[in-house]
């Protein structure tokens, strides 16, 4: 079974008409994008959009063989005339099924933002799956086997990837490609490095893909390191690397401080931003969570649980850190670093950039910035992945 996205952008399109925004100003070439709609084998097509004779044609293919139009948008019709040939569009009612002449097989499946979710079923047994803008499967239950390809919306609704992954509709060989992609999209290369990290891709309208073919399915980092000054989105990046993903484990090293309001008040924002599956484990015994197999973890941060093991060995007196509190330190980061290459689940993991700043006034401040330096170094040394985030923008090191 075969895809030609005849266009892989919103439904306005990419750029947007007279949108001044910097991200529809750079939308240039292949970076612009029709609305999506999906020829598979020549004959179904996945929503009518205007110009889709003509993409089509640019593609090398005709809809002169297409025998079904199905709608997935909320909206009742196409915005668009339907060319002289094709068929009435429809859309499928949620839960049923339709079978095509030429041996395909489609099942309409219910939306929590409305419109119509398609699993599609070729002759050959491959089954692909289409969402619609900003859209989520509801009630989804239990999937007999991963599909082959997802095509969803996935820069606006990771979440529908966690739910996917969850229901066992995702797997490492499905090739999740996103489409329905608006100027809210990252620009240049943020977009497929952060897409990488989802398991997912984009490719430039027009582009024909086989289904079942997963020879481009990105390989998901499995070790992330994400560095960043105070305040530079460094908690965000790393939790975006993750939201896709369902049942996360999130390690908060910080603890709860009693009476340190502006603390509640750091600790209360990340909570409200983290997806409502995810679980929190706060506590600075790193070594048994990277130990366990389990779903993902995110550690935030390190640079908190290099606080309190300094105060385990009490790295902030010079008697004690001569008399082997420097050892015990350098034991601690070891093995740390050591469960970090051990361990058997995805991990990202923040850390603060504190290196390039002003060089602190008082002895145990160089000292916290020289430790904290070299356990970034040992723990990048185990990581597939090194980003520095900076002003908001991840810039890759590594990976």
């Amino acid at each position: 079974m075969d895809v030609t996205l005849l266009g892989t952008g919103a439904p306005s399109g990419l750029p947007r008409p007279d949108c001044p925004c910097a991200v529809c100003a750079s939308a240039l070439g292949p970076d612009a994008r029709a609305a999506t709609a999906l020829l598979v084998d020549g004959a179904l097509l996945l929503d009518l959009t205007p110009g889709a004779a003509f993409a089509a044609a640019r593609a090398g293919h005709s809809l002169g063989r297409v025998r079904q139009v199905l709608l997935s948008h909320p909206h009742d019709g196409p915005a668009v005339e339907v060319p002289a040939g094709l068929p009435q569009p429809i859309r499928v009612p949620d839960g049923r099924e339709l079978t095509l002449l030429t041996g395909h097989r489609v099942r309409a499946l219910a939306m929590d933002a409305g419109g119509t979710g398609y699993e599609v079923t070729g002759p050959d047994g491959l089954k692909l799956l289409y969402l619609p803008p900003s859209g989520s499967p509801a009630g989804l239950e239990r999937v007999a086997e991963p599909y082959h390809m997802v095509l969803a919306d996935v820069v606006g609704r990771p979440d529908a990837l966690a739910r996917l992954r969850a229901a066992g509709g995702v797997g490492p060989a499905t090739d999740i490609v996103a489409v329905h992609l608006d100027h809210d999209v990252p620009q240049a290369t943020e977009l497929p490095r952060r897409l990488a990290a989802a398991g997912a891709r984009t490719v430039p309208d027009g582009v024909t893909l086989a289904v079942g073919a997963y020879d481009e399915v990105p390989d998901v980092p499995r070790r992330t390191l994400v560095l960043g000054g105070a305040r530079s989105g460094k908690s965000v990046e790393a939790e975006r690397r993750l939201e896709s993903f369902p049942d996360v484990v999130y390690a908060a090293t910080g603890g709860t401080r009693a009476g340190d309001r502006e603390w509640a008040d750091r600790v209360a924002a990340h909570r409200e931003r983290r997806p409502g599956s995810w679980r929190t484990a706060e506590t600075t015994d790193l070594v048994p969570l990277l130990a366990e197999d389990g779903p993902p973890l995110l550690i935030d941060c390190l640079s908190l649980w290099l606080t309190d093991v300094m105060d385990a060995v009490g790295a902030w007196d010079d008697a004690q850190w001569a008399d082997g509190g420097e050892k015990a330190l350098r034991d601690r980061v070891h093995e740390l670093t050591r469960a970090v290459r051990e361990t058997p689940r995805t991990v990202v993991a923040v850390s603060n950039e504190v290196g390039s700043g002003i060089v602190p006034a008082t002895p145990s401040g160089r000292r916290y910035r020289d430790e904290l330096g070299r356990l970034n170094a040992a723990f990048a040394s185990e990581c597939e992945q090194v980003v520095l985030v900076v002003a908001g923008q991840a810039l890759v090191m590594r990976g």
